[in-house]
């Protein structure tokens, strides 16, 4: 398949971007830094462009069957309120439904939407508030933007996020009455996004991701 990967030159995008072209899709990654892009050149198709701005977001679109957004983290600013989560994602399902294209991947994080509170007591009480309180508030927005876009999507919400090795223990969890915390690679991370991009076992859903 021919997928568009949005945030694709940060750490888990280009994870994400590696395991697609390995699996033999075409890969398009819109790019806003031509170094980064750079890095990518191998692997993908590069479109410049920022992921706030339609004409560039519809360029990329064209000829894709589907979008994986790996967009994030965002810097934060005393002075204003984190948006680009969801404003590019607006920008996105947009351009998706003006071309048709129906599915999306979106990667959020673990304490977004209806999971919040499953990072365990430190997460959940001290590292999340204080220190991502108004990126998770961006998140929370992203994901009623998808969920209320009648496409085809399905959200993962990584747990803590490590630069580690590929493990064979990752759990896909819908139910998350038992958990409380986790971590998982970025390697692991893409494996199981894109399996989800082929396979749609969750589509409609937003599981948790983790080790």
């Amino acid at each position: 398949m021919k997928i568009l990967v949005l945030g694709g030159t940060g750490g888990t995008g280009r994870a994400i971007v590696r395991e697609a072209q390995a699996k033999g899709h075409e890969v398009v990654v819109l790019a806003r830094s031509p170094e980064k892009a750079a890095l990518l050149r191998d692997t993908a198709t590069i479109v410049p462009g920022d992921a706030l701005d339609p004409v560039a977001v519809t360029r990329a679109l064209a000829g894709c069957e589907g979008v994986i957004s790996a967009l994030g983290p965002t810097k934060l600013s005393p002075l204003k309120e984190v948006t680009l989560l969801s404003d590019s994602t607006r920008v996105l399902v947009e351009a998706m439904q003006a071309q048709g294209v129906r599915r999306l991947v979106a990667i959020t994080g673990m304490g977004a939407g209806d999971s919040r509170g499953q990072g365990g007591f430190l997460y959940d009480r001290l590292f999340q508030p204080l220190l991502l309180g108004p990126i998770y508030k961006d998140k929370d927005r992203q994901e009623a933007i998808i969920r209320s876009s009648g496409l085809d999507w399905t959200i993962m919400r990584p747990s803590v996020l490590t630069d580690g090795q590929e493990t064979e223990t990752v759990r896909v969890l819908t139910d998350l009455q038992d958990f409380h915390g986790g971590k998982i690679s970025r390697i692991d991370v893409a494996r199981c996004v894109v399996a989800e991009f082929e396979r749609q076992d969750w589509k409609g859903q937003a599981p948790i991701i983790s080790q």
